[in-house]
Formats: C-alpha cells, structure tokens, sequence
C-alpha cells in the first residue's frame, strides 16, 4: 500500500478542490506510478520475448532463451490496426441495437444512462470472423481476408507496441481534459493534487463524450471481446502452420470466449463495481483494459501456435471439471450478490442471513458468502487456472495469468477490506470476525 499524507484544502468532489486526506495506493505517489507505467508494458515484451517460437522459460531442465521480439517491434501498420480496431467496436456500439441502464447515484446526486449491447456487438465481431474463415464473399467485396487473422501473429510485437503507446497518449488526453471545467466530477481518490499519481489513477470519475461513456466501453468492449478475436486468430495460425487446431487451443479459445460472453450477458453488473462507482479513469483502467488484458491474457492461445499439444481425455476432463466448479462458483456468488443488493426479499434470497449495518445496508453471512468474504474471487481464479492446463506442464510463461492474477485479486481483497472498514467501522469487524 502507499504512503499517507494530509492537506490543508478541504473536501470535495469536483474538481480544483483536493480532500482533507489523502491516501496513495500502488506505493504512490510517485516511485510506485512510474514504476507501474514503464514496468507493465516491460512484462507484456517480456512475455513474448521469453517465449515465442525461439524457444521458452522453462524449469525442468531451466533454461532461459535469449529474448527475441523480432525484427520490427514498431510500425505505422500495426497503429493503424489497433485504431482501426478500436474505432470498429466503437462504431458497432453506436450503431447496434442497444438498451438503455441507468447507473448508481453519484456524489452529485446524479445517475447516468449507459447504453448497453455488449453481447450483441459480441456476436457480431464474432460473426465476422466466421465469414473470414468460411471465404464467404462480401467480407472479401470490402476488403477483408483470412489472411488478417494471421497478421496478428505474424505481426503480434508491432500491435502491442501500438496499444502501449495509444493508451498512454489516451491517458494523457484524459488526464488534461479533467481539467476543462470546475465541475467536473473527480474520483475521490483520484484528485490529490499529485500530476503524476491523478494522471495514474484517473482523476475524472466517468469521461464522456456526449452520452458516449469512455470508461464503460474500454472496461466491457475493445480489450474483452478483442481478447477473443486474438485467440481465434491465433487458432487460425496454428491451423496454418500445422494443418489443424489442437483440442487445447479449442479449449482454450472456448473457456476463453464463454468467460467474455458472461460478462458482457451480464453488463449491467459493471454498473456497480468499484471501477465504475469509485475509480477514475486513468492510466491504471485505460492501459488495463486497452493493452494488458488482450495482450497478456492471450498469452496460452499464442504459446500453443509454437507448441500444440494434444490432451488426452482424462486431463480434458480433470480441466472441464475445474472449469465448470470455478464458474459456478464465480457466476452463483454475483448472481446471488446482484439479486440480494436489488431485491433482499426475492425468493431466491430471502433465506441468506446478514448483518444489518449502522448504515442501514445489509452484509451477507451466509449462502456462498458464508463460505468467505470474496468467494467469487477464489472462483475466478479457479477459473483462470483452468486456461493456463491446458498448455501442460513444460514451460512457466503459460501460467502467468494464473500468477498474476493471483497476487492481483489478493491486492484487491486487501484493497476491498480497508474500503469496507472505513465504510462501516465496527461492523465491518463483527463481519469479520
């Protein structure tokens, strides 16, 4: 966690006004956000420089291979996809049928109007992609090939290098434009004062364009469903070079696109995570949503392109297994949450028992919040793990997602508890205890 100070100012929402008291997180405010800006894109060249048809870490026997990005780690080209790829799904959520939800109650009193048609841009992108496959013919009429699904591959270093610098530019952009008005609302966190930390964590709670909401869309859109069309196109190349797809890159593609696929089936959910309520967006969401999830979370689809392995179907068994325990758990912990936080009285609810708080809110004790405090982060990380088997047990890289995101969900289940403590005090400690 980071350091502590107090301001003089007092405590305000909007913006050229910075609270009484100021906690940094992310060792901010300064050495922890530089370190995080420059080391993320390190680690996703790292990834595929320590693992890639060159060769990859491994531990039995170690070995390291000589890091290897390639000839071209940067090109016109590879920006032009990015943005293209980016403007393409921004262009479908504005032209697709949508639904209209509104958000929570802000500290202005305000609740915004989302629109909403993840799943259908979804199936539409996914579509497309089928038509490249299949050589259906009106792709081709607007000049679109198969051959594209390749160039992600082929050309993998050169989109991450324009995703890396394209959100840092974008963060920037949001960065300066939270300063446009007085009343602009500002995350609470997010307006200390600190350039360097404000620019980090976001200091603009919810940036629009008009009723276009940036943060929404780069949360649940380009990064997700683009995390999908990668794995595709790395199945597509793992066609190409071996003449078929192996069973673990089809399950890792379909763990991969059922996971999406629940997210944005579940939109509206978004609507009240801390991301959305309390965070701003800064260079910590737009560089996670933009760069690092498409990027590091394909990192098993790409490693079986040089390295197809071929499961026997007692482990694809052992793996559909843990899948299904970690998603049920994962998708019966939220539902239960999301329908107990709307309707406490739901038949399907009424029967949890809580803790009523001095706040008047209600804190779950039992049904699969009875089993631990963010049991639907343990079932996340089940699932994630599930993604990272199917590579075997050869070669380290494959299992970042599982290491990672492990010390990512423990971060935040810190994170979550020191919020939840100042939220209610010493109910929070009956909870716990």
């Amino acid at each position: 966690r980071g350091s502590r100070t107090k301001k003089d100012s007092s405590k305000s929402d909007v913006a050229g006004r910075h609270p009484d008291h100021v906690e940094y997180e992310f060792f901010g405010p300064i050495l922890g956000p530089i370190g995080i800006v420059v080391g993320l894109p390190a680690v996703m060249f790292g990834l595929y420089g320590f693992c890639g048809k060159h060769g990859c870490v491994s531990l039995k026997p170690f070995e390291i291979p000589e890091v290897n990005i390639g000839d071209r780690a940067i090109s016109f080209e590879g920006f032009l996809v990015y943005l293209g790829w980016i403007f393409g799904v921004a262009l479908l959520h504005l032209v697709l049928p949508s639904s209209r939800k509104l958000g929570v109650s802000l500290a202005n009193g305000k609740r915004l109007e989302y629109r909403m048609n993840g799943l259908l841009v979804y199936a539409t992108t996914l579509l497309l992609v089928y038509a490249l496959v299949a050589d259906w013919d009106w792709p081709q009429k607007i000049g679109l090939r198969a051959s594209m699904l390749g160039y992600v591959y082929d050309h993998y270093v050169e989109l991450i290098s324009a995703s890396v610098v394209c959100t840092l530019l974008f963060s920037i952009a949001l960065y300066l434009a939270s300063f446009r008005s007085k009343s602009v609302l500002c995350a609470k966190g997010g307006d200390t004062g600190s350039r360097i930390y404000d620019f980090f964590i976001g200091r603009e709670l919810n940036p629009r364009i008009g009723s276009f909401d940036l943060k929404e869309f780069c949360e649940l859109y380009p990064g997700l469903i683009g995390w999908v069309v990668i794995d595709l196109a790395m199945a597509y190349k793992q066609h190409e070079i071996h003449g078929s797809v192996s069973n673990s890159m089809a399950m890792v593609c379909l763990f991969h696109a059922i996971y999406v696929a629940d997210a944005l089936y579940y939109e509206k959910s978004i609507l009240t995570t801390m991301d959305i309520v309390h965070d701003g967006f800064g260079f910590m969401l737009a560089f996670g949503d933009l760069a690092w999830v498409p990027f590091t979370y394909t990192v098993q689809a790409r490693y079986l392109v040089d390295h197809p392995i071929h499961l026997s179907r007692a482990f694809l068994a052992v793996v559909l297994a843990l899948k299904i325990v970690g998603y049920l758990a994962f998708r019966g912990a939220n539902g239960q949450k999301d329908m107990f936080r709307r309707d406490p009285n739901s038949p399907k609810v009424k029967h949890i028992k809580y803790i009523k708080t001095k706040r008047g809110t209600r804190l779950m004790v039992s049904g699969w919040w009875g089993i631990a405090r963010h049991i639907n982060y343990t079932a996340d990380w089940i699932m994630g793990l599930s993604w990272c088997l199917p590579c075997g047990f050869d070669h380290v890289v494959p299992y970042f997602y599982a290491i990672y995101f492990g010390v990512l969900l423990i971060h935040r289940d810190l994170r979550d508890g020191e919020a939840c403590e100042n939220k209610y005090g010493s109910d929070w400690d009956k909870y716990c205890n």
